[in-house]
């Protein structure tokens, strides 16, 4: 299985998971703050049901609590850099999906030799982007960012999955810089959602809406978590 044929196949998965999210975030496109209620909801139940219990038990706890401090503080960085615009959400949530990326990649890279686990690494790369996809473009519709961005964003994602299968094949990262890697994405994913998603509506949304989008959109990061 060849490098550009595994981001290929990524590319497909994350594109797969922005069909579903467009599909299923019509129902929202005109409630008040729905699409981005519902990407937090899915945010947050990737991170508890999916992420942070997968990381705890491969990767350095300090490693990930360290990552996760610089993540914070990287994120703060970030958010004081952009210009607060609707494109610069899409585009922090992806910087922590390209950094969620990499342990992946790397290992995928050290085991790509290995003819037996060919059809394995193939599948595993299409389920788990699913909702990376279904995460990014939840992210473009309740932004109201065109499908350009978004397609773009894919792309980097694909690119940074292939360069980083490579680095995995010529030289291995300790698990110290992967758990710290791992912890900095968490605390990537869990600001924006935060921040971006959930905070500004927290006041202007009725709380039964409210519950009701973040609720749906858990619950899809659910279905996810136990088809996937």
């Amino acid at each position: 299985m060849t490098i550009i044929v595994l981001g290929i196949f990524l590319f497909l998965s994350v594109s797969i998971g922005g069909i579903i999210a467009w599909t299923l975030a019509g129902l929202f496109k005109d409630k008040i703050g729905g699409c981005s209620l519902l990407c937090g909801g899915f945010l947050i139940g990737l991170l508890t049901l999916d992420i942070i219990p997968s990381a705890w038990g491969a990767y350095s706890p300090f490693g990930l609590l360290l990552g996760g401090l610089l993540g914070f503080f990287f994120f703060l960085v970030l958010h004081s850099m952009c210009n607060h615009s609707h494109t610069s959400s899409l585009y922090l949530l992806t910087v922590a999906l390209f950094i969620h990326t990499i342990p992946l990649s790397v290992t995928i890279g050290s085991l790509l030799d290995d003819p037996a686990l060919g059809l394995t690494m193939t599948t595993s790369t299409i389920l788990h982007h699913l909702p990376e996809g279904f995460a990014l473009a939840t992210v473009a519709l309740s932004t109201g960012n065109k499908w350009g961005s978004l397609t773009l964003c894919f792309i980097g994602l694909s690119i940074c999955f292939a360069s980083f299968i490579w680095i995995g094949q010529q030289a291995s990262l300790s698990l110290k810089i992967q758990s710290i890697l791992m912890g900095v994405s968490i605390s990537l994913i869990g600001c924006t959602s935060i921040k971006e998603f959930i905070g500004q509506y927290i006041r202007t949304v009725p709380l039964p809406a409210f519950l009701t989008y973040f609720g749906v959109g858990y619950s899809f990061s659910g279905l996810f978590h136990l088809l996937l």
